[in-house]
């Protein structure tokens, strides 16, 4: 009997141990992919190169076409940047890292989150000048709208319940993305952000002839030869067809935008159609985040896109409390 007795006391701990800890599920991991990007650019910010006025002047180039009202606070800052390299941007860089290491620590998760969405909308604008959505020159194949705010949607997105042991204790929603806002408001967001790149794709600038060619032929300068060698090909392609490349291209990112309302799986065509594009336009257009040819402060905007993507992505329940992608 006392044998008996002592059993409960020593399988306790094990099974409380057992219920703390839970594999991670899509959300988590999505999480501490964002995380991971985040401690990319902290070390990307981490470069020598970094450290000089060359920084600042480069946060000035972004004010270059946009109105007034966002190019002064643009210049007003990187002057300050270029005048104190060293300690601005090295508490930029330690911010980029305390903040992936914060979403990576499930303590930590809410605040690092919290933290993201303000330090993205800050670098935004004064880093990224709004992404160059306000200028004549905005494209969905360049920077606009920009790679900074899409980490402040995915924090949005990615944001956990209120109670969280490793899973949710309520209702499945039918997507990772739906869980914090409900899906109205998350396809909603979707819709926004593709169907505003749409639009850009069949602004004037890039209808123009060899807008596309332009744009792709001068991303091969610095760039490795095989890389250097897909510019050139993928611009000789489209040379002196800017307006039928516009048009498709909106075209494709119309399908992007309004597939999000497709019912039940078959929102998973236009998703792996967002995959597919994202990852085509980080090689050829985006040249990887120029990572390759050195003074990069991010991976650009294209695998961000593929983790809102995986985000929306339907999934299915396995058995009791248990969820997957499928």
């Amino acid at each position: 009997m006392a044998n008996q007795g002592t059993l409960p006391r020593t399988a306790a701990p094990a099974r409380e141990l057992s219920l703390a800890w839970a594999a991670p599920d899509l959300r988590r991991w999505l999480q501490l992919a964002l995380a991971a990007l985040w401690v990319l650019d902290a070390v990307l910010q981490y470069q020598p190169v970094m450290f000089t006025r060359g920084f600042g002047q480069m946060l000035a180039s972004s004010a270059a076409g946009n109105p007034a009202v966002v190019a002064e606070p643009i210049r007003w800052a990187a002057g300050i940047v270029e005048h104190n390299p060293t300690w601005t941007n090295a508490s930029f860089a330690t911010i980029q890292l305390v903040l992936g290491l914060g979403i990576a620590w499930r303590p930590t998760l809410r605040l690092a989150l919290a933290g993201s969405v303000a330090w993205s909308v800050a670098v935004w604008w004064f880093g990224e000048g709004l992404g160059g959505v306000l200028t004549p020159a905005a494209s969905p194949l360049g920077e606009a709208p920009g790679a900074v705010i899409l980490y402040a949607l995915l924090a949005v997105l990615l944001w956990p319940p209120r109670e969280q042991d490793g899973a949710d204790r309520g209702p499945r929603a039918r997507f990772v993305a739906a869980r914090p806002l409900g899906p109205s408001a998350a396809r909603a967001a979707w819709l926004a952000l593709w169907g505003s790149m749409a639009y850009l794709a069949v602004l004037p600038a890039s209808r123009a002839p060899q807008a596309m060619h332009d744009l792709l032929a001068e991303m091969a300068d610095g760039e490795p030869g095989w890389l250097a060698s897909v510019n050139r090909g993928a611009a000789s392609l489209v040379a002196h067809q800017g307006l039928t490349a516009s048009i498709v291209l909106a075209a494709v990112l119309a399908v992007i935008a309004a597939g999000i309302y497709l019912p039940g799986r078959w929102a998973r065509i236009p998703l792996l159609l967002a995959v597919v594009l994202a990852a085509v336009i980080w090689i050829v257009a985006q040249d990887l985040g120029e990572l390759l040819a050195g003074g990069s402060t991010d991976v650009n905007s294209a695998p961000l896109l593929i983790l809102l993507a995986l985000a929306y992505w339907p999934l299915a329940r396995r058995g009791p409390g248990t969820e997957v992608a499928s």
